[in-house]
């Protein structure tokens, strides 16, 4: 199996599967209660992020705070794709919906995958997203659903990034559900309803 160290935890055979995706200096549990939260039966599968900056655990490189090294996003991107496919077919999950769950760093490997390799992700809940990859290749995203929520004051995640992110999936054809709160780089239990109620 791809060499991605993760977490496993069966669910409800009808239920949809989780890929949760943490954020900067997390870890595979990060997001168990989220996920809980979101939807009580699911399947959660729970990757740790391959990169290590400074000993924190990130899915991608970046030059600086909010300067991505956007050849390793792709690289990285379809590395997680690799895994996933993979993962499906281990824990027998093949034909079931699967819905990527991320937050920060988390939600924009989420958002990359969306992105650049719809063969594999249609679904994603991204929480204090940024636009992941500036210019990726044209896929037809007619068939893929996304919700972002995002905080108005979030200087790590800024909104002009975000609206840029959006209206690239708007552009190729995505379904996008946008969540806007006052705060900052955080998961308000607001946009957990919203999220609850989008999934």
């Amino acid at each position: 199996m791809t060499a991605l160290e993760h977490e496993f935890v069966a669910g409800e055979p009808d239920a949809p599967v989780l890929l949760l995706l943490h954020g900067t200096g997390g870890g595979p549990a990060d997001l168990m209660g989220l996920g809980r939260e979101l939807s009580p039966g699911s399947p959660l599968l729970a990757p740790a992020g391959p990169v290590s900056e400074h000993g924190a655990a990130r899915w991608f490189r970046r030059l600086r705070e909010g300067v991505f090294d956007y050849e390793d996003v792709v690289v990285r991107a379809n590395q997680l794709a690799d895994f996933v496919l993979e993962a499906r077919e281990k824990y027998d999950l093949e034909g079931r919906r699967l819905i990527a769950v991320g937050f920060s760093n988390g939600a924009n490997i989420g958002g990359a995958l969306t992105l650049l390799r719809p063969d594999v992700l249609t679904e994603a809940a991204l929480f204090a997203s940024m636009l992941p990859v500036p210019d990726p290749p044209a896929h037809d995203l007619s068939g893929t659903r996304v919700f972002l929520s995002n905080g108005q004051q979030d200087p790590m995640a800024p909104l002009p990034s975000n609206q840029q992110f959006v209206a690239l999936l708007e552009k190729r054809g995505a379904d996008v559900t946008v969540h806007r709160h006052p705060g900052g780089h955080m998961i308000t239990l607001e946009a957990v309803e919203a999220a609850k109620a989008w999934l």
